[in-house]
């Protein structure tokens, strides 16, 4: 006896399958806001109280100085992630329309991360100091594209297509182990602070277990939580980030004077006085960030 599938089933069986992925993106566009505005009315309602919460309520995200780190800017990131994905895997380059359109994604995609500052504080903070999240951000961006380009993929040390080829239980179980582990590796190396070596290392994976080894640099969150009761090894922390910062500020004093016109290697003091205002030990777990010097 045959059974008639429900509507739901039947619906998704006529769907072409050419335009399955623009079904699912906005199921997913769909259900997104609805959750957010959900979770969002949620926390507000709850502000006032003074009740602990529990691991499983929603709540702000915060970071260090107690930046609220709003959900757009979740949103962008993953705007920016899954558009270099489908530009890189999605089709055969040579359909033009597909070239114009990555075009128009590149362009869009300069001008969003010109103004992440922005998006991230909320406020107009294009020529100070935490503007330099946009500048950041835009580097970030053309590395990760850059080893796309030279053929490098995320979890390089194994081929997924081995999933494909044999599916086997004791294969798609190294696969998701693999998987797991390097991106537990990655995010420990995020929390130490270490951008750059946790975004090349998805491409180059001993980089990962590198910097997870190593000290974290002395602002981070994970120095903020482990380093904070270790004087000692904050100490470790903080002179490891002066020596590997020296010759950094050398360069960006160097090049300022450069194009100032006077080019000269700057003066010893002069580097220790932007080291003291750029390096910090991050403060214990509740306590607030220190004020920081301002720039002269």
């Amino acid at each position: 006896m045959r059974t008639d599938p429900g509507p739901h089933l039947a619906f998704l069986a006529s769907i072409p399958e050419s335009r399955l992925p623009l079904v699912c993106c906005l199921v997913a566009f769909i259900l997104t806001f609805f959750i957010t505005r959900t979770i969002v009315r949620y926390i507000r309602s709850h502000a006032d109280s003074d009740a602990p919460r529990k691991w499983w309520q929603p709540r702000n995200i915060s970071a260090g100085g107690g930046l609220h780190i709003h959900h757009v800017v979740i949103g962008v990131v993953l705007v920016m992630v899954s558009g270099i994905t489908m530009v890189t895997i999605a089709v055969d380059g040579g359909v033009p329309e597909f070239t114009a359109a990555s075009i128009l994604f590149g362009i869009g995609a300069a001008l969003v991360l010109d103004e992440f500052a922005l998006i991230l504080h909320l406020q107009d903070v294009y020529w100070a100091e935490d503007g330099r999240t946009s500048v950041d951000a835009v580097f970030v961006a053309v590395a990760v594209a850059g080893l796309l380009v030279l053929g490098f993929n995320p979890l390089s040390f194994f081929d997924v297509a081995d999933w494909q080829e044999d599916p086997s239980w004791v294969t798609r179980t190294i696969v998701v182990v693999a998987a797991v582990a390097t991106l537990a590796l990655a995010v420990i190396v995020l929390l130490k602070g270490k951008v750059w070596t946790g975004l090349i290392g998805m491409f180059i994976t001993p980089l990962l277990i590198i910097g997870a080894i190593r000290l974290s640099r002395p602002h981070a969150p994970w120095a903020r939580w482990r380093y904070t009761k270790r004087p000692r090894r904050m100490h470790r922390a903080l002179e490891r980030e002066r020596w590997l910062r020296r010759p950094v500020i050398q360069a960006k004093l160097w090049l300022q004077d450069a194009i100032a016109g006077m080019p000269k290697f700057p003066d010893d003091a002069l580097v220790d006085q932007q080291l003291d205002r750029e390096i910090h030990a991050a403060p214990a777990p509740g306590e607030p960030e220190p004020a920081r010097q301002k720039a002269s």
